[in-house]
Formats: structure tokens, C-alpha cells, sequence
């Protein structure tokens, strides 16, 4: 078993062990999938999908059900910053199936929505699997962030060289997203605000103000059917979707 697992650490998407992995499957374009991805999704026996609520389907889920068709399908509530969830008790929860899986001899995949790195509830379940099974062979695949995509779609770089980039969940006062852009723009760092969403009528005041509306790059929904990249300028509408993002560099 030791010698299994230390093989297993060399080559880390390679072990006939039942393991557990995290992969990310990019923003929504199916065709955004890495190899490893797929690979990891067609080996495992068990997929587990993160959703809102049981009356929601899975963003997630459905970028790679055409790999998923003939698995065991299991989905998990993520409380997503609602409270009316227990986020501790859906991480048990989801950490007690998954480990019931494994120990089944069942290789199980979690699938993360966008990039394992940003902003990844599925770093919870990882962190109790690894503090508390730790015999559990754990891997994770990342993927392609909304943020890549959406800087890709549109020629936007997101970092030259010396400069820094700033990748933050988007403030909810005036007085801190104020602070947040003069202090950017005085260094010269390049924005990336992400969860806009519900704040988008804020944002945008703010961007009238500091007169950067028109040079401000909006991404919703990225690699989905009703994707919209545009400047901030052109976007007219009152709301903004949940998967919502700006781009800011101040050239």
C-alpha cells in the first residue's frame, strides 16, 4: 500500500487505487475540457456534482454529461454564502458519501465549476478528506477559470510583464470598490472583479465616476449559451447573472 501510494505521488493521474479528485471542467464550453479532465471523469466510477439547491441543475454537470451518461450520478447541495445551509454540515455530508464511495472500491470524481483554485467550494471537502482520511489518494485537475476565458475571448491581457494582477471577489460598499480602483490605477494593476452580480448597479456608478465605464470589459456567463462580453458601457440592463465578472487595466 505504501509503495502504491509513493508511485502514485510520482505520476500523480495514473494509480490502480480508488482515488478521489477534484476536476475542474472550465466556465461552460464543453469544448474547453483538458484531456486530463475527460480522462479522469471516463476512469472514475462516481460523479459527484455540486448544485444550489434539489431544485437546480448543475452548471457543472452538465458541461461533461456526455461522459456521465452510464456513471452514478450524486449530487451535493453547496451553500454558496446562503444561510440556509449549514456549510459545515454539507461538507460532512458530502465527505461522508464520498468516503463511503471510495471505501467501495469506487474511484470518484467532484466536479468544480470553472478552475479547482478560484474560489472552489470543493476545497472544503478536500481539505476534510485530507485532514481526516488520510489513506484517501487525493488528486486535482484544474481548469480553465471564467477569468482565462473571458481575457481570451476578447484580447485582453491579463498580466505583461512587471505588472501585478489583483483577482478579487467583488466589495459590496462604495467606499471599498472606490479604494480599490484609485489604488489600482495609481499602481498601474490590472482588476479582475469577480460575483458582480447583484452589486452590478453600484459598479456601475462607480465606473461613471471614475470614468473608466468605457474601458471596463464585463464577461457574463462565460462559455455558456447566453454568454455576453462587452464594455460596461454597452451593458443597459438593471441585473447581472450570478457567474459575472470586469476585467480592468488601466493602460
Amino acid at each position: 500500500m505504501i509503495i502504491k501510494k509513493f508511485l502514485s505521488l510520482l505520476n500523480p493521474y495514473k494509480t490502480d487505487l480508488p482515488t478521489f479528485t477534484i476536476v475542474g471542467v472550465g466556465p461552460g464550453d464543453p469544448s474547453l475540457l483538458t484531456i486530463a479532465a475527460v480522462d479522469a471523469i471516463k476512469k472514475a466510477k462516481v460523479i459527484f456534482f455540486p448544485i444550489a439547491d434539489d431544485n437546480k441543475k448543475s452548471f457543472a454537470a452538465e458541461i461533461v454529461k456526455k461522459y456521465t451518461k452510464f456513471k452514478k450520478n450524486i449530487p451535493v447541495i453547496f451553500p454558496m454564502a446562503r444561510k440556509d445551509f449549514d456549510p459545515d454540515e454539507i461538507w460532512s455530508n458530502a465527505v461522508e458519501k464520498i468516503v463511503k464511495s471510495i471505501q467501495n472500491g469506487e474511484s470518484v470524481v467532484l466536479l468544480c465549476l470553472g478552475d479547482t483554485s478560484l474560489f472552489a467550494s470543493s476545497s472544503n471537502i478536500l481539505r476534510l478528506i485530507k485532514n481526516n482520511h488520510a489513506e484517501i489518494i487525493t488528486k486535482t485537475i484544474p481548469g480553465i477559470s471564467s477569468i482565462s476565458a473571458a481575457a481570451a475571448l476578447n484580447d485582453f491581457d491579463l498580466v505583461k510583464k512587471g505588472e501585478t494582477l489583483i483577482i478579487k471577489e467583488c466589495p459590496s460598499s462604495e467606499s471599498e470598490l472606490t479604494t480599490l480602483i484609485r489604488e489600482s490605477k495609481e499602481k498601474k494593476m490590472v482588476l479582475a472583479i469577480m460575483k458582480v452580480g447583484k452589486r452590478w448597479n453600484l459598479v456601475r456608478e462607480i465606473l461613471k465616476k471614475e470614468d473608466i465605464i468605457n474601458t471596463t470589459l464585463i464577461a457574463l456567463s462565460v462559455g455558456m449559451p447566453d454568454q455576453i462580453i462587452q464594455y460596461a458601457s454597452q451593458y443597459n440592463k438593471e441585473f447581472m447573472p450570478y457567474f459575472s465578472l470586469i476585467l480592468i487595466r488601466f493602460d
